[in-house]
């Protein structure tokens, strides 16, 4: 079994050798897009959070559709359950459409408080494994957490409009990167 996995790693790492022109391609290209990202973190916000709520309109409409196809199926409270389910995620999905701006805002909201969270979390946890090794990383990577959430709480509502699109735009970079540097590494 151990042999089977291992062939079938091999015949990866070769495929990768033959292509790695390919996979350095995808990783300037991540990277690119991604820096062009950063010049326009708004637009990306908003584009990804219509995305969003188009999503959410199509997934209420088939939950709808789900529903009154199968309603013979389910109780009375079931019916009901998956119809008011359908109709949220479908108004949802027309209020982030129609408010994009707004939904962003709250959606920043909702990712500061998470980071104030991890960073309390994070926080805690350094000093619970104190003086092991690593509590120093991990308070430094609770106290980033917290200095990042204050910056976008500092700055909101106005931080609605970029946030998301830088998260974006940097995570495109990184991924491009790691992209370049595995092609660099199966060319070798």
């Amino acid at each position: 079994m151990n042999h089977t996995y291992q062939a079938s790693g091999n015949q990866r790492l070769n495929l990768g050798k033959q292509n790695w022109g390919w996979v350095l391609a995808m990783g300037i290209l991540f990277i690119l897009l991604g820096t062009i990202g950063l010049g326009m973190t708004v637009s990306l916000t908003l584009t990804s959070i219509i995305f969003l709520g188009a999503f959410m309109l199509v997934g209420g409409v088939f939950q709808l559709i789900y529903a009154i196809k199968d309603r013979k199926k389910m109780t009375g409270r079931e019916l009901t359950f998956s119809i008011l389910l359908a109709l949220l995620y479908s108004l949802a999905g027309i209020w982030v459409i129609n408010s994009p701006a707004m939904a962003s805002a709250l959606a920043t909201a909702m990712i500061a408080g998470m980071l104030t969270a991890l960073g309390v979390i994070r926080i805690m946890a350094a000093f619970e494994r104190k003086p092991g090794k690593g509590w120093g990383w991990l308070l430094l990577s609770g106290i980033s957490s917290l200095v990042l959430a204050t910056l976008i709480f500092l700055q909101w509502p106005v931080s609605g409009l970029w946030v998301i699109g830088l998260f974006i735009a940097i995570e495109m970079i990184f991924h491009g990167w790691a992209y370049t540097i595995i092609a660099l590494a199966l060319r070798k």
